[in-house]
């Protein structure tokens, strides 16, 4: 079997969001991972500005939090799968296993935050600008406790998949030499969405340890707003 099969039922969920065919709905998805970018910006201000941390952090919300651009890496995607064998031969193993999970972890951000946008429109006038208080109030109704704990989850897998498979010398390398293949297939989209974690990582002693006090305090947000804490956003 494939090592990129599973992109394949990832890509698949990608394309069963009703927001690719919903204008209104993808506007409201828009605002609602803006806010929640914003929220995560303040809320983890000291950690993403420590110099080491800085290419992470951006690696973090423009890659793994879903957004605009992974449209278009959705789209590159579609193509790969119809040269994966290609593919395989470019993109190192462990590169490849690294990336699935990064993937992964930006197609539930696009669900959740589908579902929140949704219920948005739901109880809202589709004017209305998203506060903490709404947002609040949106998150417990859906109840999305338990697959927000998964989503951190996968992302303290992704640390350590991070420094188990991306600090290797030997492995980078072999992924940087694979950069021209990867322009002459027109691959360079999923090509620069593994490559940036390879940069993001340089600075840092450990991917694992930035990651797991990130989701340490995201861990408490969560559980402030599923247990009705006032001011839930602030720790």
């Amino acid at each position: 079997m494939s090592k990129l099969a599973a992109l394949d039922q990832l890509l698949e969920q990608y394309q069963q969001l009703s927001y690719h065919t919903d204008p209104v709905l993808k506007n409201k998805l828009h605002e609602a991972q803006d806010w929640l970018k914003t929220r995560i910006q303040k809320t983890h201000e000291e950690s993403f500005s420590q110099k080491e941390n800085v290419l992470m952090a951006k690696y973090f919300m423009n890659r793994l939090y879903g957004g605009p651009e992974f449209d278009d890496l959705a789209l590159q995607i579609e193509r790969l799968l119809k040269y994966a064998h290609k593919a395989e031969k470019i993109i190192p193993e462990n590169a490849i296993k690294t990336g699935l999970k990064s993937v992964g972890l930006a197609v539930l951000a696009m669900q959740l935050d589908e579902q929140v946008a949704a219920q948005l429109l739901q109880d809202f006038p589709v004017t209305q600008k998203i506060d903490n208080d709404i947002m609040c109030q949106t998150l417990i109704k859906l109840d999305q406790q338990q697959l927000r704990l998964e989503q951190l989850g996968l992302l303290d897998d992704l640390g350590g998949a991070l420094d188990k498979y991306m600090r290797s010398f030997i492995m980078h390398t072999a992924f940087k030499m694979c950069r021209g293949t990867a322009a002459k297939y027109h691959f360079e989209l999923m090509y620069d969405f593994i490559g940036e974690g390879f940069v993001a990582m340089k600075p840092m002693k450990s991917a694992a340890k930035f990651i797991h006090e990130f989701t340490a305090k995201e861990r408490i947000i969560v559980e402030n707003v599923h247990s009705g804490k006032i001011n839930p956003f602030e720790i």
